[in-house]
């Protein structure tokens, strides 16, 4: 039988699920630990974060702590897997769209770097001056990723865990029997389906139907495309994307949603277990996706 427990977290849902019930007080403890540290590190809505403290330099040659590194180096991984599709230094052009900063302030601000002018060599950032970050790409995934490492390797933690932040998944240790049954779903009235989450397996989701608002005329979501630095297409839903990571497989989300109907070829060219939402609601997948679970499994 397993445990879970949930709570609030970056305006969205953390849950923690346990194959051994004696373990989830230790499981819990462990991730508050560990997103608070992650927290410290980069959050987009505190001025003490240690990122914001970054960027406030002149010129960023700096040694950072092994978190932030970690949140960095797999964001810089992001982008140069994707050829800049998904690019950590928008952060000016979203406050300029109105997805960060205080309500209502826009920034007039202009592009000043991309991921190219940055680089990140045994914990040392280098970048320069005026760069912004925003590791809302990667780094929710990249902490679930975090937290299941240190979810596997800790002594009190002996079963299978499975870290779900907003969901995005990680799976860590050995779980259930049959492997964790997924349900893959951005909310009731969504096209759903159920799969199975093997052990160390990752899946997470890029949406557009969520942090929406206004620009001009228009409603725009918050995922931009770099190549033009404005929102990306309205061609899907969502984008839920399987790997060996969580940080790998919303890299390969977040791709997508800005590559459009460019995205099924990208995605089966690579090889990535992935499926579509188009904006009618017609489901797409890639043929690795998982088989879905038949019924009797579903609701036995």
């Amino acid at each position: 039988m397993t445990a879970r427990t949930s709570w609030p977290l970056w305006s969205t849902t953390a849950e923690l699920i346990v194959v051994d019930p004696a373990e989830l007080a230790a499981a819990r403890d462990l991730a508050g630990a560990t997103l608070a540290e992650v927290e410290d590190a980069c959050s987009r809505h505190r001025d003490d974060a240690e990122l914001r403290a970054v960027e406030g330099r002149d010129l960023v040659d700096e040694l950072v702590s092994p978190v932030l590194a970690r949140l960095l180096a797999d964001a810089i991984d992001a982008a140069r897997c994707t050829d800049g599709l998904v690019d950590p230094t928008l952060g000016d052009r979203l406050e300029a769209h109105g997805f960060t900063g205080a309500p209502g302030v826009r920034s007039a601000v202009v592009h000043r770097a991309t991921w190219r002018d940055v680089t990140l060599r045994e914990g040392r950032l280098t970048a320069p001056a005026g760069v912004r970050f925003d590791l809302g790409a990667t780094g929710k995934a990249s902490a679930a990723d975090l937290l299941a490492e240190r979810l596997r390797d800790d002594p009190r933690i002996h079963h299978g865990v499975l870290v779900s932040l907003g969901g995005d998944l990680r799976a860590a240790g050995t779980g259930p029997g049959g492997g964790w049954q997924i349900d893959v779903r951005d909310g009731a009235g969504e096209p759903g389906q159920q799969v199975r989450l093997h052990d160390g397996g990752a899946l997470a989701t890029s949406s557009t139907l969520h942090r929406r608002r206004l620009l001009g005329e228009h409603e725009v979501h918050h995922i931009l495309d770099p190549r033009h630095l404005g929102p990306a297409p309205d061609t899907w839903r969502t984008v839920s994307c399987a790997g060996t990571t969580c940080a790998a497989a919303n890299t390969a989300s977040t791709a997508a949603i800005v590559l459009g109907e460019d995205a099924p070829d990208w995605l089966e060219r690579r090889g990535v277990p992935a499926r579509l939402v188009a904006a009618d609601r017609r489901v797409l997948t890639t043929s690795s996706w998982p088989t879905p679970l038949p019924a009797e499994v579903r609701h036995g």
